[in-house]
């Protein structure tokens, strides 16, 4: 497991906590596991804030919906499949979420329909995207409210993960470690004082993710002229067919795009030709079908190549 210090976990509730929101009048909802550091640093963030903590015993959805209502919570996190099923829920409007001033997400990629929906259903709410790690403490780069728009000066960073958070830089490395132009894919590089002491009882790991002073997260991804960094695949996930890069995110985010996909997922098998070929598993909307043959055709409409 990755050693974090106190001073690791509280620089960073430092970091991102007043440009989340947390603060003296929070009222933050743990619907996470507590285990989770992502759940556990808005923990932090709450208690050095001096904000309160509401608690549900576990996530599910109109649960959430009710806690929000009754108890006025102003700040929650959610993943995004906890996302995608508050805000799909046959009940979600019944329910008044005007309380819910900011929601952050991450630790998963967030599908554009989703979030699409999602600021449709809570208008009045204020959604941060996230991306970071245990290693980091765990948050590198936010992605504001203002960036969540698709028209106007501010729009075309949706699908990134935002920029780096205060006192974090970031890079993009290829696999000699040598920095690469923006716009290229690589593996995402953070350093800060935020980032952990290394691996219990790991040298060699700790070494080897920790090298030259910055943490190699293991995610693909690349960042533009303005310092936005677009997360596009795990680099142990990137499946790889007939000597091509696939990633399984850019799929998933096309398959998202068709009116009858509530959930996918994207993965790798064998395949004696091609290596690997891309498999995605899929669960409609209900009342809703799509067949194979339609989702290939309609991927082919977002996804080059």
């Amino acid at each position: 497991g990755g050693m974090l210090s106190h001073r690791n976990l509280l620089l960073n509730s430092i970091q991102f906590g007043p440009q989340l929101g947390f603060n003296q009048e929070s009222i933050y909802l743990h619907s996470a596991p507590m285990f989770h550091l992502a759940n556990g640093a808005a923990m932090f963030a709450t208690a050095s804030a001096a904000g309160r903590s509401m608690i549900v015993t576990a996530f599910e959805p109109e649960t959430v919906l009710k806690t929000i209502e009754k108890k006025k919570v102003s700040l929650a996190l959610l993943v995004p499949t906890m996302v995608n099923m508050v805000v799909n829920h046959p009940k979600a409007t019944d329910y008044d979420l005007t309380s819910l001033g900011n929601v952050l997400y991450g630790a998963s990629p967030m599908p554009e329909a989703v979030i699409t929906k999602a600021i449709e259903v809570m208008p009045e709410t204020r959604f941060h995207q996230a991306f970071g790690q245990t290693e980091a403490g765990p948050v590198l780069t936010i992605l504001p409210p203002e960036r969540h728009v698709w028209e106007g000066p501010l729009a075309g960073k949706v699908k990134s993960a935002g920029q780096a958070i205060s006192g974090i830089e970031m890079k993009i490395v290829d696999d000699d470690d040598n920095e690469v132009p923006r716009g290229t894919v690589g593996e995402i590089c953070g350093r800060g004082e935020n980032v952990m002491l290394g691996y219990w009882r790991q040298p060699e790991m700790s070494a080897t993710t920790l090298r030259g002073g910055w943490l190699h997260t293991g995610d693909g991804g690349y960042m533009d002229e303005d310092g936005f960094v677009f997360v596009v695949d795990r680099v142990k996930d990137m499946i790889i067919s007939g000597g091509e890069n696939v990633y399984s995110a850019e799929v998933e985010q096309a398959i998202y795009q068709h009116a009858a996909v509530l959930e996918c997922a994207v993965i790798g098998i064998p395949h004696e030709k091609w290596g690997e070929q891309v498999h995605a598993i899929v669960r409609c909307k209900e009342g809703k079908s799509v067949s194979a043959e339609d989702l290939i055709v309609h991927c082919h409409e977002w996804v080059a190549g």
